[in-house]
């Protein structure tokens, strides 16, 4: 198991993105507050800290923290959009701090598009300068991108165009976006339908996969992935028994996550999948059930592509115990309601 923690050190950003689901809520950590989040990770025995935002960088305690999680042998990783390091001499007071490990917010390989979606002129700019950084000063970094109506055409182009000129990228992470507060709901013109980018993500996924590459995807359903049902964030934590928890610094506060389950439609009642699929985010409210569909592949197959070994019986019955259950997500109309669902954790996720 690989349980990670995330943690806000601000909610302070230089971006104005669309679809953001974590904008300025004028609470900042302390260094108290970091001490404390950092030594929870420790005695709850995570092997890591996802450093996030808003943006991380722009921080006051940014070094801190990652000296600090350092002191704590927490393996550190980081969500920027990269503006700051872009700059290679900040870059390396980070990794001399004990950073070694970037997760790149990257939504297109259209310079327009990014722009437009961050609401920063120049953006596309910064954030492949970072890259050029990363690659030359020889940091890991990983590609971010949030699945919307306007990058929804074009996400294989985005792979490949990457791939090419940044051969050392070599994973990459899709997060089909969370559209329930916020500036999705002043956007909705940036929600996309499943179907919109079901064939552009198969192209970029069998890509990825042809190159030796290796890549995770959150908030689509199984039912939109079939052949790569094993690269499902939410499915290898349903699978590998794992959990993650969010430090957020607004209202949400502290929030654990353990059944990794959103909404479920009347097709997932006869789909093999079911128990190890989170089902649709946000569904009956921003996305329609109505593409939804059964599958009829194996999960016990998947399960084994997780793990990479075959299944222990005790976790397939497990597994299994989950066939059927439904979330707190579930709409009201549905009747198909369980105080057994999984917490809604809205954020861009980085596994």
């Amino acid at each position: 198991m690989a349980n990670l923690g995330y943690l806000q050190l601000t909610r302070e950003c230089k971006q104005f993105c669309r679809f953001c689901s974590n904008p300025p809520s004028g609470v900042e950590l302390t260094v108290e507050e970091l001490r404390q989040n950092l030594d929870d990770l420790v005695e709850r025995g995570y092997d890591g800290v996802i450093l996030t935002g808003g943006e991380p960088t722009i921080a006051p305690l940014i070094v801190e923290a990652i000296e600090e999680a350092q002191q704590r042998k927490l393996h550190i990783r980081m969500i920027t959009n990269g503006h700051r390091i872009s700059d290679p001499a900040f870059l390396r007071r980070l990794v001399d701090a004990g950073l070694r490990h970037v997760h790149l917010s990257l939504h297109s390989c259209r310079p327009e598009v990014h722009d437009f979606l961050t609401q920063t002129p120049g953006a596309w700019a910064y954030i492949t300068a970072a890259l050029a950084s990363c690659g030359e000063i020889g940091v890991q970094a990983d590609i971010n991108t949030v699945i919307n109506a306007y990058n929804s055409d074009h996400l294989h182009e985005t792979v490949m165009w990457i791939c090419d000129r940044f051969p050392h990228i070599r994973h990459f992470v899709w997060n089909n976006m969370d559209p329930n507060m916020n500036r999705a709901e002043r956007n909705p013109d940036v929600i996309p339908r499943l179907g919109e980018f079901e064939l552009s993500l198969r192209l970029a996924m069998e890509y990825l996969s042809h190159t030796g590459r290796s890549f995770r995807v959150e908030r689509v359903p199984l039912c939109y992935m079939s052949g790569f049902e094993h690269c499902s964030t939410e499915t290898r934590k349903i699978v590998k028994e794992e959990e993650r928890c969010i430090r957020f610094l607004d209202r949400k506060g502290f929030v654990l996550q353990k059944q990794f389950l959103h909404g479920k439609a009347e097709a997932c009642n006869h789909c093999r999948l079911d128990p190890i699929c989170a089902g649709l985010y946000s569904m009956s409210y921003h996305y329609d059930p109505a593409e939804l569909f059964p599958v009829q592949r194996d999960p016990v197959a998947v399960m084994g592509r997780v793990l990479r070994r075959s299944p222990d019986p005790e976790l397939i019955q497990r597994i299994e115990g989950r066939r059927g259950m439904r979330s707190d997500e579930q709409p009201d109309d549905h009747g198909l309601r369980s105080p057994s669902g999984g917490t809604v954790a809205m954020m861009q996720t980085s596994e």
